[in-house]
């Protein structure tokens, strides 16, 4: 062991790695359906590490590493950021404030009530509510306190170390809440509220959650057979007998002549038509009931087209997708994914569209080309990563950051430069639904940005907590475990509460929403597993974004407020 020793202080580098390599297999262990995730998993294969070594660990190293990450999260949700704010899902942004607010002030109290040093404080925050990125905010502002240098390494050890003892129960606390504990003090059989919220919302869950005609397209050929119903009507007038599942003909062969399928064609028997819509669909209702299919390869060979769309134009936001189907530009086009973030929402009538969402549409290329402008400007793949804007928006930001100061009480309070790294990042993020070809970075290093990022600067916040990790338990104990019980649960129960009676939230909406205050995705996929349905998810994309700033500054104003 004692050469592995040397060798880990000798190459701290190669120590980092260890411990993220580690780190994501522990994070991926599951005990009873429960899994800790790559980020804390790092963390506590780093305090592991840090047992037997004490590998030297380099400031900048993780400042730059975590100002990365703050920068990719900001590029993440700055889309939807902007959007949350000013209309889409008030009653979640509300809920996240008093969640967010509640849980700081939480912290707050438990830490004064245990008498807390400004490092454990900040990780019994970030542990409690879940929040890794607060450790590094968190990190910044106890470098900046005028006392030795000692006893900023101390507290910053601190950090880590509460963290990991809070962060147990934070996200299992999370998970059970939102999935089994919230809906037993609701009373509400969720299972229902979600299907009544599809209804609502037009969506066939018969149809594995997507909405019947919109989202898996195929191109399939009919023989329109002598006494077909649809003999002598319009090619317009048949479609509109299933107009709900979206059947459109977009060729016709008639004898041999191939012809476009013009609204005022009429068919006749004979006719071989070439139609697009849900394979299923298809199947069970067109086939059996007007035609019959057969194989033609000359009338199926036609472009079609996938494509995703950043929308972006200022008269499609807020719009459902039910409205824009009904549009006769969109005859023919299909909705196959709809994502919002980093989450994919159900396809449904009733969903509305946010400026920042990416769509997936597929259709004849003639069609998507006319299309797809309406919505704003396809995002074409790319893997350049904008450098300049990258490396000028941090530095930029990171500047600002510093030399922006807040007077509160008498005390001068700077942003910091993780704190600008983060606006950064919002600001370039928005700026891409304005200026698509802005800023462009493909989604593979964004999220190397920040999962790397991250798990790099908590692994490395390990490795520096290790040597002292098993004598600041010693000396916590269990006051910092109950005390982080405290910090998660507090929240979750005011915030279950003012949504329910203040916010007057639907049950599904309301834990999504929870679970989106609390950043927990794992919780909002729990309570869909629960609930059968996958609607949570739209109580938790406006919270989320919300949350994940307020959280990461609450590192900052956490050390501030624990250091008088």
């Amino acid at each position: 062991m004692g050469w592995l020793t040397h060798f880990l202080e000798s190459y701290p580098e190669l120590a980092v790695f260890l411990a993220v390599g580690v780190g994501y297999i522990l994070g991926d262990i599951r005990i009873a359906g429960f899994a800790f995730g790559p980020v804390t998993g790092s963390l506590l294969a780093g305090l592991a590490i840090g047992q037997f070594a004490e590998v030297p660990i380099s400031g900048m190293a993780k400042s730059f590493l975590f100002l990365l990450f703050l920068f990719g999260i900001g590029y993440s949700v700055g889309p939807q950021f902007l959007q949350a704010l000013q209309r889409d899902g008030l009653r979640s942004l509300l809920l996240a404030l008093v969640c967010t607010t509640t849980g700081l002030a939480s912290a707050y109290v438990v830490s004064r009530f245990l008498g807390l040093d400004p490092g454990y404080s900040a990780g019994l925050l970030s542990g409690g509510l879940t929040q890794s990125a607060a450790m590094g905010t968190a990190t910044e502002a106890v470098n900046r306190l005028a006392i030795a240098e000692e006893q900023r390494a101390l507290y910053v050890a601190h950090i880590a170390v509460a963290d990991a003892v809070c962060y147990i129960f934070g996200i299992v606390g999370a998970i059970w809440f939102c999935s089994v504990g919230a809906p037993k003090l609701l009373g509400a059989d969720i299972v229902a509220d979600a299907k009544a919220i599809e209804a609502e919302l037009g969506l066939d869950q018969g149809s594995q959650g997507v909405l019947s005609g919109y989202h898996t397209f195929e191109l399939r050929a009919f023989l329109v057979p002598p006494g077909a119903a649809i003999i002598g009507l319009t090619v317009g007038e048949a479609e509109l007998l299933h107009a709900t599942d979206r059947f459109y003909i977009q060729r016709i062969r008639r004898g041999k002549a191939i012809m476009p399928a013009a609204l005022d064609l009429v068919l006749e028997a004979g006719d071989v038509i070439a139609i697009s819509g849900r394979r299923k669909a298809l199947v069970e209702k067109f086939s059996e009931r007007h035609a019959e299919e057969v194989d033609d390869d000359d009338l199926l060979d036609m472009p079609v087209k996938a494509v995703d769309v950043l929308l972006s134009e200022r008269d499609m936001d807020g719009v459902t997708v039910g409205k824009i189907a009904q549009q006769d530009w969109t005859r023919g086009i299909y909705l196959r994914t709809l994502r919002r973030g980093t989450q994919e929402l159900p396809i449904a009538r009733g969903v509305k569209l946010s400026r920042g969402d990416v769509l997936t549409l597929v259709g004849p290329e003639d069609v998507i080309n006319a299309a797809a402008p309406r919505f704003g400007p396809v995002i074409a793949p790319t893997t350049s990563t904008d450098f300049v804007v990258l490396g000028l928006a941090i530095f930029v930001g990171g500047l600002v950051g510093v030399l922006a100061r807040i007077t509160i009480g008498g005390a001068v309070i700077a942003l910091g430069t993780s704190v600008g790294a983060l606006i950064a990042g919002l600001v370039v993020g928005h700026l891409r639904t304005r200026h698509p070809l802005f800023g462009r970075i493909p989604d593979g290093a964004v999220s190397l940005m920040t999962a790397l990022g991250l798990a790099s600067f908590v692994a490395m916040t390990g490795l520096h907590a290790g040597p002292v990790f098993i004598d600041a338990i010693r000396e916590v104990g269990i006051g910092l475990f109950l005390g982080g019980i405290a910090v998660t649960m507090v929240p979750l129960l005011i915030g279950l509460a003012f949504g329910r009676f203040v916010l007057g939230m639907k049950s599904v909406l309301l834990l999504g929403a929870l679970a989106g205050s609390l950043t927990m995705t794992a919780a909002m996929g729990a309570v869909q597993q629960r609930s059968g349905s996958p609607v949570a998810v739209l109580g938790y994309t406006p919270a989320y974004p919300i949350s994940n700033i307020l959280l990461t500054l609450w590192g900052t104003v956490i050390v501030i407020l624990t250091a008088g």
